[in-house]
């Protein structure tokens, strides 16, 4: 066959891709746009699941299970944490075993029979009005056995997202081809839209489901995300046709963790382009440990963030409260409105200035979100500092169920901060691994991401039960007092501001020596 002939088939198919039926995937009739929006929609459903259960679960450990602020937060950054790591496990199974479409389908069976179970251990709970919480929890709280359910149907959740989030988001990045350069462009463009339509989701979780949770019912609220993962499940099935796949790893090729293992212990005797992707890997470390500086302020607003909001004003017109888990609702609407402004004026302005195609670097991209996590962290720490004088001031400091005359509204910076922190370092570090492994491991790349999130909570429950412990336990002058207006936040938020400056000094020295994994050539 001539070469004329060879130009119309290398343009109409995409090397290493199949569709539905294992035939040559198709480039106009499989992946792109087409096909990610399908997975993108997905997500949003999945994260609505997710984030239903999530961002008002602090105030479901206070109130119906009983426990105290400084264990509820401790077990709310234990599970987050064990959440976001539990993929490195999700991600390995996929690429070295069933692929990422299979494993998303037996990943969301899980994850909806975790959501199932979780939805029944809240209904047994004797039902009760968030008024009545207060009065009931010293007196009593749920046996020991509904406690073991809810804790086993929360572990499984995570179980299920771990072959979840980072096959989805990897298989959607997979609809575009590296190697053709206007689909490589797109990519970049797919993790802001993927992410903004993951606040989306979100964001309709906390609007929606807090509210009902707080002034409903809590088995009600939790019940709702459990139909949005079969949602979530269907609308991946009816999408198959569109899907492209990566080809197969042939029975007799070397599985991509053995021959990178070799690479690393053995280096002489293997290809160089193996050696290349094992060195990849490594230089990823150091900016993997030092991102975990921001991971641990980021785990704080789904509980201490939610906990002070609890002890404020949050009257918005007479009779109406706003629940104190809503204020996380803001961030999904500042990251909505600035990821279409960074991906369609930043990035062509940045990019015109720096030539790089990408508009700024990941690492930088990153690191800017560093700086503005850091930031938010000292106006927490002002924030409390101001809740508690005003509690001194008004004689509350024994007083924790009197509302302290201080309007929520004064969290709002920290929310919106860390928003605007998001939208530079979490869709930076997603791209970053995405991009930096291997093509066999991608999965794997964006389980790292996930672990750094997932380190980072373990740590901060680590931190909260040492510092908890060092001062005093729940009672007299600890920092996490479950009273909070005994308590001291800001102390704790200040310690975050010198964790999380000394981590950027670190990434800043490794950020400047690192060289990009090239992707053929590029």
């Amino acid at each position: 066959m001539t070469s004329t002939a060879e130009t119309p088939l290398l343009e109409e198919y995409v090397t290493d891709a199949v569709d539905h039926g294992e035939l040559p995937a198709g480039r106009s009739s499989t992946g792109r746009w087409s096909a990610a929006w399908f997975i993108i929609g997905v997500e949003v459903a999945e994260r609505f699941a997710y984030y239903g259960i999530a961002s008002n679960l602090i105030n479901y450990l206070t109130g119906p299970l009983g426990l105290s602020t400084a264990v509820a937060a401790s077990n709310v950054n234990a599970w987050s944490g064990i959440s976001c790591l539990l993929p490195v496990l999700g991600a390995f199974v996929a690429d070295a075993f069933l692929g990422r479409y299979r494993t998303i389908i037996i990943a969301s069976l899980v994850y909806v029979l975790g959501l199932a179970l979780l939805t029944l251990s809240t209904c047994l709970v004797p039902i009760s009005t968030p008024s009545e919480h207060i009065a009931s929890v010293a007196s009593s709280s749920p046996s020991s056995l509904l406690n073991l359910l809810f804790f086993f149907s929360l572990y499984l959740v995570a179980i299920g997202q771990s072959g979840h989030k980072p096959c989805v988001q990897a298989f959607g990045a997979d609809q575009f081809d590296e190697k053709d350069p206007k689909e490589r462009l797109e990519r970049s463009s797919f993790f802001n839209w993927w992410y903004l339509s993951m606040c989306a989701g979100v964001t309709l979780a906390i609007l929606v489901v807090v509210y009902i949770q707080e002034a409903v019912s809590w088995a009600f609220g939790f019940g709702i995300p459990c139909v949005f993962m079969v949602v979530s499940l269907v609308l991946f099935v009816l999408g198959r046709r569109k899907y492209k796949y990566v080809r197969r790893r042939p029975e007799d090729e070397t599985n991509p963790f053995t021959r990178i293992g070799r690479a690393l212990l053995a280096p002489s005797a293997c290809r160089a382009s193996d050696v290349e992707d094992a060195t990849a890997l490594v230089r990823l470390i150091p900016v993997w440990l030092t991102t975990l500086t921001y991971a641990i302020p980021y785990a704080q607003y789904m509980t201490f963030f939610t906990k002070q909001g609890v002890t404020m004003e949050r009257t918005i017109v007479p009779g109406v409260k706003i629940p104190p888990a809503s204020l996380q609702v803001l961030m999904g609407f500042l990251i909505v409105i600035c990821v279409p402004i960074y991906d369609r004026v930043l990035v062509p302005v940045s990019r015109y200035i720096t030539k790089d195609p990408c508009g700024i670097t990941m690492l930088k991209r990153i690191g800017t979100g560093m700086v503005l996590s850091s930031l938010t962290m000292v106006v927490a720490a002002m924030v409390e500092s101001k809740r508690l004088e005003t509690a001194k001031a008004y004689g509350l400091i024994d007083q924790p169920e009197t509302t302290v005359p201080m309007s929520i509204c004064w969290l709002l910076p920290q929310y919106l901060m860390l928003a605007l922190a998001e939208v530079f370092t979490i869709v930076g570090m997603q791209e970053f691994f995405y991009s930096q492994v291997p093509t066999e491991l991608r999965s794997i790349g964006l389980a790292l991401y996930l672990s750094t999130l997932g380190v980072g909570s373990l740590l901060s429950s680590l931190l909260i039960s040492v510092i908890g412990l060092a001062t005093g336990g729940d009672g007299g002058n600890s920092w996490f007092n479950s009273n909070l207006n005994r308590a001291h936040l800001d102390y704790f938020y200040w310690l975050l501001v010198a964790i999380s400056a000394l981590g950027f000094f670190a990434f800043l020295i490794i950020s400047r020596s690192y060289i990009y994994r090239r992707v053929d050539g590029v």
